[in-house]
């Protein structure tokens, strides 16, 4: 063994020597030249209204142009001839996009790199994504409504097999050539202000969909308009009335000229006639006994009040259900609700709402000091200009009140501007046992100086994050300074809106990433 690594070690030595005396004939390698040019990596495909694709990879070294091959009903496997052929794509056209494909059908994208010298193109890279339904149906405006029909308008001469309705109240509606030529269909046979989906189908493939609501029938509601003593219409209500109100302010009479408070004291509906032209109730609203509120479309305006809360639950009790749906609240001074008595409270729900101006001088935006709310929703809404200066959320610890209470937190498909932006401040003053709370698909902008993030509070459960995004914002993605913030959502992204006209509340995305992710409300996509 010894005589072979002394071997080893002579045949080393004249291989390095023979090496050293040989160095200056040798030739220093610079470059490494392939026989083909790399096929394109990171390909990503991004599927934009509807039937678009943008197809985007990294540039290959070498390579002069690109070609890309697409293959309909196919998922990577590119077997028979392609569907499309695009040749000779320069570095300038990408991100490539292909428009006008077909809806709701999966395709397969591969891409070559090219060179003059046809012997080095690369192999192909594939990438697979699937279209979405198309969109050919339009809008449905108010002039298209009764409280049981809709009119469905689309591109004429587009050709459709069928209607579907969705809850399915009536039979799907066969399409007849007539209609085709003229894109438009009339179906009947709904219920009255009921939410329905229409799609029209071509055979088994969706053409267009549209969300509406059907009108109030007002054989059902007490009609109220700007003449009626409408606070002594409410104040005789019956558990179980709905109000229709027409067009108009609605001014709660109050002291010293001041719009006052209207007292809710029973399980009420409040909606507007002509969802075009809402009704503006100016003044504040008490909530007594253990009352139901829905309201639906209608203004609240905090315009020359008394300074109180746009909500205040005033009796200790138990409360059913509290709705805003398609709402805007506005122009109040101390928040929008108020729970300072030991209120137990189902479900308080804000959906698809707008919220602005509203300065909390003297309490918090979502204020429950001593109450119980099983269920807080603030969904699909904008709030903007508010809360400048005070906490977001704020749920007090009165759990010691209410046995096994467990409250849940939902905060989702927001866009929240400029909230809560004070160095002693935070979005969630949570201190309310076993709460659990989940904030996602929201845009949260503009608080440089929110000190304590989302919650500095040992009660805050640490929030289910997904899908957010904070721009021109401290402590909510990482800790900023000698913050005193407990957790961070540490996965959001930092991108900029680029909202259309902020000032002016038109939080419109200018950022494609944001709307292809769909984050914020909806409404701004």
């Amino acid at each position: 063994m010894k005589n072979f690594l002394n071997y080893k070690y002579m045949l080393g030595l004249s291989i390095l020597t023979l090496t050293t005396a040989c160095e200056d004939q040798s030739t220093e390698i610079t470059s490494i030249d392939y026989d083909r040019l790399f096929a394109p990596i990171k390909l990503e495909a991004r599927v934009k209204d509807r039937t678009n694709v943008e197809l985007s990879w990294n540039l290959t070294k070498g390579a002069t142009s690109y070609n890309i091959e697409l293959f309909a009903n196919d998922s990577l496997t590119f077997a028979g001839s392609p569907a499309l052929t695009f040749n000779g794509i320069t570095e300038e056209e990408i991100p490539y996009t292909i428009s006008g494909l077909e809806g709701e059908t999966k395709y397969s994208a591969r891409i070559q790199s090219v060179n003059d010298n046809e012997s080095k193109n690369s192999n192909w890279s594939g990438v697979y994504f699937k279209t979405d339904a198309e969109q050919i149906l339009s809008s449905v405006t108010e002039e298209d409504l009764t409280h049981n029909s809709v009119v469905l308008h689309w591109t004429p001469g587009q050709e459709a097999t069928e209607i579907v309705i969705t809850p399915a109240d009536v039979e799907p509606h066969q399409v007849t050539a007539e209609e085709i030529s003229a894109g438009m269909a009339t179906i009947t046979g709904l219920k009255a202000e009921t939410e329905y989906t229409a799609k029209l189908m071509k055979g088994n493939r969706t053409r267009g969909t549209q969300k509406f609501k059907t009108l109030i029938d007002l054989g059902g509601a007490i009609l109220v308009s700007s003449e009626s003593d409408f606070v002594a219409m409410i104040e005789a209500a019956n558990d179980g009335d709905a109000f229709a109100f027409q067009p108009g302010t609605y001014t709660v009479a109050g002291e010293e000229g001041k719009a006052g408070s209207l007292t809710i004291n029973k399980n009420i509906q409040i909606k507007a006639v002509r969802p075009s032209d809402r009704p503006i109730i100016n003044g504040c609203i008490k909530l007594e006994d253990g009352a139901s509120l829905y309201m639906t479309q209608v203004v609240l305006d905090g315009t020359n009040t008394d300074g109180s809360q746009a909500f205040d639950f005033k009796t200790a009790t138990e409360y059913g259900s509290f709705v805003l749906e398609d709402c805007e609240i506005k122009n109040y001074t101390k928040g929008f609700y108020y729970v300072n008595v030991a209120a137990n409270i189902s479900e308080i729900t804000i959906n698809n709402c707008l919220i602005h101006d509203i300065e909390c001088d003297g309490g918090d935006m979502f204020d429950s000091r001593k109450g119980y709310i099983a269920k807080l929703n603030i969904t699909n809404s904008t709030i903007w200009n508010s809360c400048k200066s005070r906490d977001f959320i704020r749920y007090d610890d009165a759990s010691g009140s209410f046995a096994g209470a467990a409250p849940v937190i939902t905060v989702d498909h927001c866009t929240i501007d400029g909230v809560s932006n004070d160095s002693s401040r935070r979005l969630l003053y949570v201190r309310f046992k076993n709460n659990s709370i989940s904030i996602t698909n929201n845009i949260v902008s503009n608080m440089p100086n929110c000190g304590r993030g989302y919650s500095d509070q040992a009660n805050t459960a640490v929030p289910t994050f997904q899908n957010n995004n904070y721009f021109n914002t401290i402590n909510l993605t990482s800790k900023v300074g000698e913050s005193t913030a407990k957790f961070f959502d540490e996965k959001g992204t930092t991108l900029d809106p680029q909202y259309k006209d902020a000032a002016n509340g038109d939080f419109t995305l200018g950022n494609e990433d944001l709307i292809y992710n769909k984050a914020g409300d909806p409404r701004w996509y």
